[in-house]
């Protein structure tokens, strides 16, 4: 019997349920562990433009292309790494390597999704130690931006679709593109809109389910002053650590978090140094959080980039094993998986502000 490759199946076409894969043989283990290997170092090496760009190539790859899973589900993904602390786009990496792999497929997916970044933000770095300058990148980015914003804005149609599904989604999303343009955090929005989604379908029912809201404690200590001098990779590891564990958002809100423990605070590195280590992150390909494989090479030198490194996407490879199982669950559960749909629709308002932020960027270059 001929199987059909999957880039001749319909786009929309019914997904099968996959084999789990504890109950694959070991030649066909390894073949997908091979196979995540290979799609997450070529998506680390070509993701360009940040996390929505990034969710946008693995929705075509992994949905679209490859099969692995259904829309719905992905959507469900991307609405559960919403609501923890670390990368957004390395997060849904990681969990699509355990949906397909299981813990080894966790460590491969994520690993190669971030390696090829942080090797390219490593030999900047000594590059810039050397010169004391960023290579002059202007052009790149220029070429790139036009690409960027068709991949998202396909994406956001495809996942639109499903999202925003019914009037409480629907409203959802507008009122968070609209709450967004006056100042209001991330996170809040992405709570507050599953929350009124999840009360919106449920609190006519007359039911008596328990639900459990997240909670998020950042809790932000206060280090002792060091200078530069005395920084080991120690250090660094678990300075990013923190970070890792309690940082949501953007590249942006990194940015104003390093400002305020490495210049402010530890005097560890100056502003310049800080935004040229952010632009480095912002333009090579894959995570932005490869930030920390430049700072920690400016600390700590060759030891300090992987301590870095480490330290910044641990807790996303320990939050995602944790949480990932409990996906399904919680979406048989009717007050989750309102409170998802919420998620989910907010996700795609964010995404839509993303996608008009780098437009007018665009049109500001031009």
């Amino acid at each position: 019997m001929t199987v059909p490759e999957a880039g001749d199946l319909p786009p929309e076409s019914p997904i099968d349920e996959p084999i789990p894969y504890r109950a694959l043989a070991p030649t066909e283990q390894r073949q997908r562990l091979q196979e995540l290997a290979v799609v997450f170092l070529r998506l680390g090496t070509v993701a360009f433009g940040g996390p929505a760009a990034h969710i946008a190539m693995m929705d075509e790859e992994a949905v679209k292309r490859r099969r692995w899973l259904s829309r719905e589900k992905l959507l469900d993904l991307i609405g559960v790494t919403s609501l923890i602390p670390g990368p957004n786009s390395t997060e849904l990496a990681i969990h699509l390597g355990y949906e397909r792999g299981g813990w080894r497929g966790l460590v491969i997916a994520g690993t190669c999704f971030i390696l090829p970044a942080m090797t390219l933000v490593w030999i900047l770095a000594a590059v810039y130690v050397r010169y004391q300058q960023v290579p002059e990148v202007n052009w790149l980015l220029y070429g790139i931006k036009p690409v960027i914003i068709a991949i998202i804005l396909q994406a956001l149609w495809k996942l639109g679709k499903k999202a925003i599904k019914d009037p409480p989604t629907t409203l959802a999303a507008i009122a968070v593109i609209g709450a967004f343009f006056v100042g209001a955090n991330e996170i809040l929005l992405l709570l507050l809109g599953g929350l009124g989604v999840m009360l919106v379908k449920n609190l006519g029912k007359g039911g008596t389910a328990a639900f459990l809201l997240p909670a998020v404690a950042i809790a932000q200590g206060n280090p002792p002053t060091a200078t530069a001098a005395s920084v080991g990779w120690v250090q660094v590891f678990f300075f990013f650590l923190k970070i890792g564990s309690v940082l949501y958002g953007s590249g942006y809100v990194l940015l104003a978090f390093l400002q305020q423990d490495l210049v402010e605070r530890n005097g560890w590195l100056t502003s310049q140094e800080l935004l040229d280590a952010v632009a480095i992150g912002q333009f090579t390909p894959g995570p932005v959080f490869t930030t920390a494989t430049f700072v920690g090479y400016l600390l700590a030198g060759n030891l300090g980039a992987i301590a870095g490194t480490i330290g910044i996407f641990l807790p996303a490879f320990v939050l995602v094993g944790i949480i990932n199982p409990w996906v399904p669950k919680l979406r048989r559960s009717s007050w989750f998986s309102g409170f998802l749909d919420g998620v989910n629709a907010a996700s795609m308002g964010l995404m839509a502000v993303v996608t008009y932020t780098l437009g007018r960027a665009r049109s500001r270059i031009g």
